[in-house]
């Protein structure tokens, strides 16, 4: 009997063995997740490369026609459908009828139109200037703008959604922000930190604005950046489940962000 032959044989299949455990182990994460402290506050970031992971908004099944209102509803819409979800946020403000208050475009389909009216105090946050879109391009890349600049540009989105304010312009944080403000709350936003990779973050903790805002220029690496929402904020990671709001504070959404397993 060859003694090398079988040593060497015998190596082979302790390695291909190890090689099979670890296959058959805990998956590797299939978005970047993470908790973040900034300021004395924590917050959940989550980073989507677009090259990689088709990032999606969702407000009314299209059999039924219903708001799917939250995310676990959108989570079981996609299970019906063989899609599993990676990922969900809520979208930008929405007006007292469960409608979302500026423009909303679903794969291509404005469903509602840009809004640029101003000083409307039912509006809430949304009136405070300048208000901003976040879009996605059918070309795949992700951009947020002020709603002025989204209307200049004139370029169609395949996704978008309009909120307000912007939090960062041209990597200034927004001038009507107070840096000792005490209005503090759950917060959620996005920026685009390349054309590809999209950066949403909710705060775990209640903060101001202008802490919000910093966290997406000092800590993110983002220049524009648009708030979503306040204090019925959250974010959802397959394995990690729910950050932000308490689920006491959650209401019915309007429009939700989503990324399904291909």
């Amino acid at each position: 009997m060859n003694l090398s032959r079988f040593r060497y044989g015998a190596i082979a299949s302790l390695l291909l063995a190890a090689v099979m455990i670890g296959g058959c182990s805990a998956p590797a994460k299939a978005l970047d997740s993470r908790d973040v402290d900034f300021h004395g506050s924590s917050f959940r970031v989550v980073r989507i490369d677009l090259h990689h992971d088709a990032l999606s908004l969702h407000w009314r099944d299209p059999a039924t026609d219903q708001p799917y209102t939250d995310i676990d509803n959108l989570r079981v819409w996609g299970e019906a459908h063989g899609k599993h979800l990676l990922f969900a946020a809520n979208a930008g403000i929405y007006d007292r009828k469960a409608a979302p208050l500026g423009l909303y475009v679903e794969n291509g389909k404005t469903l509602v139109p840009l809004n640029l009216a101003r000083g409307n105090p039912a509006a809430g946050n949304f009136s405070l200037q300048p208000n901003g879109v976040f879009a996605i391009y059918p070309d795949g890349h992700a951009a947020v703008r002020t709603s002025a600049d989204f209307k200049a540009d004139a370029k169609p989105a395949q996704w978008a959604t309009q909120s307000g304010p912007m939090l960062l312009i041209d990597g200034k944080i927004n001038p009507r922000f107070d840096d000792g403000s005490t209005s503090l709350k759950w917060r959620s936003g996005v920026c685009a930190s390349s054309p590809h990779e999209v950066v949403f973050a909710v705060s775990k903790t209640p903060v101001n604005f202008h802490d919000f805002a910093a966290l997406f220029r000092d800590k993110l690496g983002c220049r524009n950046a648009l708030y979503l929402d306040g204090s019925i904020s959250q974010i959802y990671v397959d394995g990690e489940g729910y950050a932000g709001a308490p689920a006491f504070m959650v209401k019915p959404y309007a429009g939700i962000f989503a990324v399904f397993s291909r």
